[in-house]
């Protein structure tokens, strides 16, 4: 496999989805605490990266497989990377299975570096990671996708990058919980809009693999009208976070975006086209993420 096709096949692209997030943990532990365990969050960032590449790999796996099951020949042939690359499914799986392994691996380290209550968000990362594209019925295949989705990378990822470097000094408790759901909303709304998106462009597609995605229930006009309000709910909680010092002051810079998050929406309503306009959901993800972090820098830098 060459490193282009392995960079396809765990969606190198869509890492911003996890990157950012845990960026904006480190920032936000900083902020509050003016303290970083570096060797639990090197750590954290390599097992990180390893689940979500394997977590986006078995997700081509496992379509592969299904298309198999439900003789949906042209998806497998055509648009499937492991049907169109001609790649060796048993290899596909083994490597799966080893960057889970050295993940996990990786996790128990830092849980007894760290405490148990990153190994019960680890273990809720891997059972979401699992059951999104594995198991009778996949998560993906639900209207859970997006919920799921934007919780895990966009509120747990954030949540385990604060932990990782306060066990020591805070306690791990629903008061910090709610603080970092509410500091991550813009996060969470952004990578909702994303697993959104891409079921709304892969409507036909999934009706043909048998998913019934949230959009099978809402329909495309009432899925579109879900997919801006996630980012309007997104930026609100930015903006309530920001002005209740959950944030820093000047993360309310990220509201600068939203010309440009508006003009990709409304772009998305006129065309749903998954080579065309799906695009448009991962630059308003990079604009919204992007924002966010380079703004909580600054307020972290100017202590505003």
């Amino acid at each position: 496999m060459t490193p282009r096709l392995f960079f396809e096949l765990v969606e190198i692209k869509a890492k911003t989805a996890s990157v950012f997030p845990f960026l904006m943990g480190t920032l936000y532990a900083w902020y509050h605490y003016r303290m970083l365990h570096l060797p639990e969050l090197v750590i954290f960032f390599i097992a990180m990266l390893l689940f979500n590449m394997a977590v986006d790999a078995n997700d081509n796996y496992q379509d592969y497989k299904r298309s198999q099951r439900t003789q949906a020949h042209q998806f497998r042939e055509k648009t499937n990377i492991i049907g169109t690359n001609h790649l060796d499914p048993g290899r596909i799986l083994a490597l799966i299975i080893g960057m889970m392994t050295v993940s996990a691996a990786l996790g128990l380290w830092m849980v007894s570096r760290t405490g148990w209550p990153l190994l019960w968000l680890g273990l809720f990362s891997f059972a979401v990671g699992y059951f999104y594209a594995g198991g009778p019925r996949p998560i993906s295949t639900t209207p859970l996708g997006e919920f799921f989705s934007g919780f895990t990378m966009g509120f747990v990822i954030f949540l385990i990058a604060v932990y990782v470097n306060v066990f020591s000094v805070a306690a791990f408790d629903w008061a910090l919980i709610g603080r970092v759901f509410l500091a991550s909303g813009l996060a969470q709304g952004a990578i909702a809009a994303l697993m959104l998106a891409n079921n709304i462009c892969d409507e036909v597609e999934d009706r043909e693999l048998q998913r019934r995605t949230i959009v099978f229930y809402l329909g495309k006009q009432n899925s579109l009208r879900f997919f801006t309000l996630l980012y309007v709910g997104g930026f609100a909680m930015l903006t309530v976070a920001s002005v209740l010092g959950l944030l820093p002051r000047l993360t309310l810079l990220a509201l600068l975006t939203v010309p440009l998050v508006w003009r990709n929406i409304a772009r998305f309503w006129q065309k749903q086209v998954k080579k065309e306009t799906f695009i448009l959901a991962v630059k308003n993800l990079f604009l919204t993420t992007l924002a966010q972090v380079l703004a909580m820098a600054l307020g972290v830098w100017v202590n505003i």
